[in-house]
Formats: C-alpha cells, structure tokens, sequence
C-alpha cells in the first residue's frame, strides 16, 4: 500500500509540473502592458457656427459634429447648450439661454452621408435692444456627450442689438397705368429716441410660384419711423405725413406678384460697413398685373397742307406718348357731320403721319390716338383741321 501511495502523489506532481509549466510557457510569449485610459467620447466642438437675425429673433445654425476630440466616430450625443454675453467675447459657456436635445435621426442621416445640422432661436429681450442698441451679443455652443461633459464652446458669432420696429401699416399695392403703386402708413413716433439709428422701408417682391424674391427698393423712413413728419421723398416716392407710397415699374404685366415691407434699422459709422437688421414682415398683398390701361392720350396735333407744285397732302405731327409699352398710333380722319374712319392699314410706330387722299376744296378733321403692347388704345386727342384749297 505504501508503493501504491508513493506511486500517485509522484503522478500529482508530475501533472502539476505540467501545469506550471504551461503557465510559464504562455507568459512567455506576450507581456502585460500598462492599463489603457478610457475613451471619453467628447464631440469636437463646431467650427462652423452661423447666426441671422430678424426683428427679434437671432437664428444660429451649426454642424454636428460626427467626430470626437480623439478622431473617433461619435456613437452617441448628449444635449447642445447655447451660451450667450452681452459683453464681449466667451471664454466658456457661462451664460446658457437654451439648450437643443441631441438629434433623434442623427445616426440616420449621418449614414446617408449628409452633414446632420442643428438650429435654435433665441429670442431678445425688449430690454436687451433698449440698454445695448449700438453693442452687439457674440453665441457660441457647446456640444456635449451622454455624460454631460464638452470639449470645449464652438466658433463666436456677433450679432448687433440695435432695437427693430413693428411693420408700418396700411400696406397696399395696387396695378394701374403707370405700373403698381406700393402705399404704407407711417408708424409715426414708433423709432423716437432711438438717436444715431436711421431706419428704411424695405420693399421686396416674388413672382407667384417662386421661392425666391427680390428687393425692388429702400426708401429713406428715419422721419416718418420717429415721427418727425414727411421725410424728402427719392425719386418714385410720394410721401406725406401719414402715408407714402413707391411706384414699381420693373415688373412684368399679366403676371402675379406678391409684394412685403419691413423696416430696416441701420447704423452707420465711418470707415466701416453699415450694421443692417430687419424688423417684422407686412402681410404680403398680391396683385395681378393685368394690364387693361390705354396709353396717354396724345397731344398737341398739328395739321399742315402742302401742294403748290407738287401733289396734295396733309401732315400730321403730334407730342410722343411716353409710356414705356407704347405700341404706336392710330390716326382718324373725317368730314364735317361725318363719321371718323382709321386712316393707317397698321400702327404709325413715329408720332407723325402724311394723309395723301384729299380732294380740292375739302376741310378735313384729325384726331390720333396711342396704342400699347396689349392693344390697349387711349382716348382720341383733340381734333386739328385743315382745308385743301
């Protein structure tokens, strides 16, 4: 039995030799480094901050970031806090007037291969604009992970806080001959106070069934905003003390236009760009530009008759219509208790005429009338005789 016993405890140890050897053998082929420091997922702060402002409300727009500080794929976004001073530039976000929830379809469109964007309104304060009208508030955001923490705030962006103005009213605008008169109330008194601002009526255009618009023009409103009274109208503008009144001629007739004011508040200072903020929209007022207007009426006709030695005419001048869709002219000639017949087979495209067929002894009556592009046709003019001899 002893034989036995000594016989298993020598197999014990041998399959222990085995064992640690093997242990030493697997240590042998790769070390323990030092422990790795964890991943801190931080989202690389935006570089591409932008921020616009109408009336009272300052839009920011950013890119969110889809890399992380340490260049990796960001997995997964926290909150974005959106950090304000009114005085100077921000060294942190200290001042936060909201905050934007991380993007639900982030991942989503980060797959599609487009830049995901974020966007947040921030909206002043009457106060702000009153106590800091020539100062401007500078934004930046701060991205943050699941646990809350950034790298750092994004780009600044300086946005000026000169106080804007509600629309003027009355807004009108209305197709006749001459093109579409644009007529607004003057919001008398709505600017006093407000000294180094100069404000314009800013007046854009759309064609319907385009996104886009244009501005047809800026008309100095510094004394119809503070009340001051009737400013010194610009060329196209006609303006009294309530009311003034712009008359668009660059359109197109038998189109339909959508027409909008705002009031601009400006600040100029030499040397440097003008500061420009647009205050609050008019309804937009449409208008078919149907042209059903005729053409002035045609003045100062003359008749002159010619013959000795030569055949018998009439001439016929007469002053040129103005009107820029002037087509031409149509001239009328009849006799004494007769009926007047159109002379010219087409339109005299010049603003005179030779009537050749008269007789000896007559006395004919003329009369001419102006014709547009759309075969509107003006009033006759006053009648001019004369008598062939």
């Amino acid at each position: 039995m002893g034989d036995s016993l000594l016989f298993g405890m020598k197999v014990w140890i041998g399959k222990l030799v085995l064992v640690v050897g093997a242990i030493v053998g697997m240590s042998g082929c790769a070390s323990i480094g030092p422990p790795e420091a964890p991943m801190l997922e931080l989202p690389k702060p935006p570089t591409d901050l932008k921020a616009a402002r109408k009336s009272d409300k300052v839009t920011l727009t950013w890119t969110i970031p889809a890399r992380t500080t340490e260049r990796l794929s960001v997995r997964y976004l926290g909150k974005t806090r959106v950090c304000r001073s009114l005085a100077g530039a921000l060294r942190e976000c200290g001042a936060v007037v909201g905050e934007v929830a991380a993007s639900a379809d982030f991942a989503a469109r980060k797959s599609s291969g487009k830049k995901p964007t974020a966007t947040f309104t921030d909206t002043l304060a009457a106060a702000v604009e009153q106590e800091h009208p020539m100062n401007f508030a500078t934004y930046a955001v701060e991205v943050l992970n699941e646990a809350g923490r950034g790298a750092g705030i994004s780009n600044q962006v300086r946005v000026p806080l000169v106080p804007t103005l509600p629309a003027f009213g009355g807004f009108l605008a209305q197709a006749n001959g001459q093109g579409v008169n644009i007529s607004w109330q003057c919001g008398a008194g709505a600017g006093a106070g407000k000294s180094g601002i100069k404000y314009l009526f800013r007046i854009y255009r759309r064609l319907d069934g385009s996104a886009s618009e244009t501005k047809i023009t800026d008309v100095e409103a510094t004394e119809c905003a503070t009340g001051a009274g009737a400013g010194v109208a610009p060329s196209g503008v006609v303006s009294s003390s309530l009311v003034s009144s712009f008359l668009d001629q660059t359109f197109e007739w038998e189109k339909t236009y959508f027409y909008r004011g705002t009031v601009v508040s400006v600040i100029e200072e030499a040397g440097k760009a003008a500061i420009e903020v647009e205050g609050d929209d008019t309804p937009e007022v449409k208008v078919f530009a149907h042209d059903v207007f005729p053409p002035a009426v045609p003045a100062g006709l003359q008749a002159v008759f010619s013959g000795p030695g030569q055949a018998a005419f009439i001439d016929l001048i007469w002053t040129p219509v103005g009107d820029s869709d002037l087509a031409g002219y149509n001239v009328y000639r009849h006799e004494a208790g007769g009926a007047a017949v159109k002379l010219n087979a087409e339109l005299v495209k010049t603003p005179g005429y030779r009537d050749a067929q008269v007789v000896a002894g007559k006395i004919y009556f003329y009369s001419v009338s102006a014709v547009d592009l759309r075969h509107n046709e003006s009033a006759r003019s006053e009648e001019a005789s004369e008598k062939v001899p």
